[in-house]
C-alpha cells in the first residue's frame, strides 16, 4: 500500500504549480477538468508522475488554517529527497523561501515551506539507512 495523491483546495492553480514544478520538476499535468464541486464551479489538475500526484482544484476561498495554532485541521506533508539542498535552490530561484528551519539531527535534514494555498510542505533528506536512527527524536 502507498499514498497516491493528496487532494489541495486552492483558489489558484497557476501559483500552486509554479510551487510545485519547483519541487519536482519531472512531473507534470496528468490530466485536468472542469466542472462543479457542490454547485460552485472549478477546474482541477492532476499534477504528478505515473505512480503519484497532487490534485490540486481551485474553488478554494478564505485563509488555510493558521500553522502556528490550534485548530484541527491539516498540518503538513513531508517529501523524501536525495537532496535538499537541491529542492531548496529551486524553490528559492521560483520565489519561495524556507519558512522554519527543521530539527538539529545527525541522521537527516529537514526544512518547510508554505506553498501558495497556505499548506506548510517537509522536505527532508535521510543521513542514515538504519530505521532507529532515521526515526529517533533527537
Amino acid at each position: 500500500m502507498y499514498l497516491e495523491h493528496v487532494n489541495l483546495v486552492a483558489n489558484n492553480i497557476e501559483s500552486m504549480l509554479k510551487f510545485y514544478q519547483a519541487v519536482f520538476p519531472n512531473w507534470s499535468i496528468r490530466s485536468e477538468g472542469e466542472g462543479t464541486w457542490y454547485g460552485k464551479p472549478r477546474r482541477w489538475v492532476h499534477f504528478g508522475d505515473d505512480t503519484h500526484y497532487i490534485a490540486i482544484s481551485d474553488h478554494g476561498e478564505g485563509e488555510n488554517r493558521n500553522l502556528s495554532g490550534h485548530q484541527v485541521g491539516f498540518a503538513h506533508f513531508a517529501y523524501v529527497t536525495n537532496n535538499l539542498d537541491e529542492v531548496i535552490i529551486r524553490l528559492n530561484k521560483a520565489g519561495f523561501v524556507i519558512s522554519k528551519d527543521g530539527s538539529d539531527n545527525p541522521f537527516r535534514k529537514n526544512v518547510y515551506f508554505v506553498d501558495p494555498a497556505g499548506f506548510e510542505v517537509e522536505f527532508v533528506e535521510y543521513l542514515s539507512d538504519i530505521p532507529s536512527e532515521r526515526n529517533n527524536d533527537l
